[in-house]
C-alpha cells in the first residue's frame, strides 16, 4: 500500500508475526524514471528475514524493461506488476487498474517481462476495470505467459474498496491459472480469510488494510492453521502498537516534523481505529493535529483491558461487504 506499508512498518509488522512474502509499495515506471530510493531501502535494509517482491507499476514497455533489469540487481524474491491499484491519478495515466482497460497492451507488456524477468516473475490485479465480466478474457492474457503467481483482488476497478468481493472470480482463476493464485481483498479476521480459501481454493491470502488494522493477523491465522490458542488483544495492546508505529516511522525520516508525522499516522488510524468506542475514536483522531492531540485522544479510548473488537462494524465506510465472506 502506496505510503503505508514501507519499510518501517515492515520491520514494525514483523514484530507482531510477520507474513510468509512482502510485497514493496509500488515503484512508478515512466520513461525517465529510476527506481524509488526510499523504496529501495524495504530491499536493501530490510533486516526481518522476510523475502521482499519488488512492485512495478506503468506502462510504457522500454521503461519497465529498464526498472526490471534494475531490480533484479539487488536480492529481491521476485517482480510483480502492478494491474490493480484504483487510484483515479494512476488509472488516468494508463497504469495499475488502468491498464485492464485494454487487455491488448497487457497481453504485450506481459510478454517481454517475462522475457526479461530472470527470476520469479507475479502479477496482480483487480476483476476488470467496470464489470467482472471482463475477467475471463483477462485470465485468457495472463494464461499465455509463464507467470509464477497471480494475485487477484475480488473486486474490480472501478468497485474501489466500497463493495463485497467475489470469491467466485478467484476461484475461476484457480481453475484456470497452472501457477499459484492469492486471493486478496477483505480479510478482517481468522474467519473471513478462512472462508476466502475454503470458496476460491486459493494457495494463500494477501493482507493490506486488515493487517494494518490488527497487526496479529498474521499470527491469529497461523494459530488457526496449527491449532494453538491466541491471546485475547486489548486497548492498551492497540495502544502500544499505535506508539511503536508512530516511533518507527519517525525514526526513518531524516527530516522529523511532528505535526506532518501525525498527518502520516492518520493514514494508518483511518483503519485501526475503525469499530472502537463505536466511531469516537475515529471522529477524533480525524480532528487532531498536534501529537499531544494525537496521543490524548488514543488514550482516552484505548488506555484500558477492554477486548479489541475483532472485526470492523458490518456499517464500516472503510471495510465493505466483509460480512459476506462466510
Amino acid at each position: 500500500m502506496q505510503d503505508v506499508t514501507d519499510l518501517p512498518f515492515m520491520r514494525l509488522i514483523a514484530r507482531y508475526g510477520a507474513p510468509d512474502l512482502f510485497v514493496t509499495e509500488y515503484f512508478r515506471v515512466t520513461p525517465d524514471s529510476k527506481p524509488d530510493a526510499t523504496i529501495l531501502k524495504s530491499i536493501t535494509e530490510n533486516e526481518t528475514g522476510v523475502p521482499v517482491i519488488a512492485q512495478m507499476i506503468g506502462q510504457d514497455i522500454p521503461a519497465l524493461i529498464r526498472t526490471a533489469q534494475q531490480l533484479e540487481k539487488y536480492p529481491v524474491a521476485g517482480i510483480d506488476l502492478n494491474l490493480g491499484c484504483p487510484a483515479p491519478v494512476v488509472c488516468r495515466k494508463d497504469a495499475g487498474g488502468g491498464l485492464l482497460r485494454q487487455p491488448e497492451r497487457v497481453d504485450e507488456i506481459l510478454r517481454v517481462l517475462r522475457d526479461t524477468v530472470q527470476g520469479r516473475f507475479t502479477v496482480k490485479c483487480r476483476l476488470g476495470f467496470t464489470d467482472k465480466a471482463e475477467f475471463p478474457r483477462l485470465l485468457e492474457v495472463f494464461q499465455k505467459h509463464a507467470i509464477n503467481g497471480l494475485t487477484v483482488h475480488g473486486r474490480t476497478v472501478r468497485d474501489a474498496y466500497k463493495t463485497a468481493v467475489h470469491p467466485e472470480c478467484v476461484a475461476m482463476a484457480v481453475q484456470a491459472m497452472p501457477c499459484p493464485v492469492i486471493a486478496n481483498g477483505n480479510v478482517v479476521d481468522v474467519p473471513t480469510g478462512i472462508a476466502y480459501l475454503q470458496q476460491t481454493g486459493a494457495a494463500g491470502l494477501m493482507l493490506g488494510r486488515g493487517a494494518i488494522r490488527h497487526p496479529w493477523l498474521f499470527d491469529h491465522l497461523r494459530a488457526h492453521w496449527e491449532g494453538r490458542p491466541v491471546q485475547t488483544r486489548t486497548g492498551r495492546n492497540m495502544l502500544e502498537y499505535i506508539q511503536a508505529l508512530y516511533d518507527v516511522t519517525a525514526a526513518f525520516h531524516p527530516h522529523f516534523e511532528t505535526n506532518l508525522h501525525v498527518q502520516k499516522m492518520k493514514r494508518y488510524m483511518v483503519y485501526i481505529t475503525t469499530g472502537i468506542a463505536e466511531g469516537q475514536l475515529e471522529y477524533r483522531i480525524r480532528r487532531v493535529s498536534t501529537e499531544p492531540e494525537f496521543f490524548a485522544a488514543c488514550r482516552e479510548y484505548l488506555d484500558n483491558d477492554e477486548p479489541l473488537p475483532l472485526r470492523p462494524p458490518e456499517s464500516s465506510s472503510v471495510f465493505c461487504g466483509f460480512a459476506e465472506l462466510k
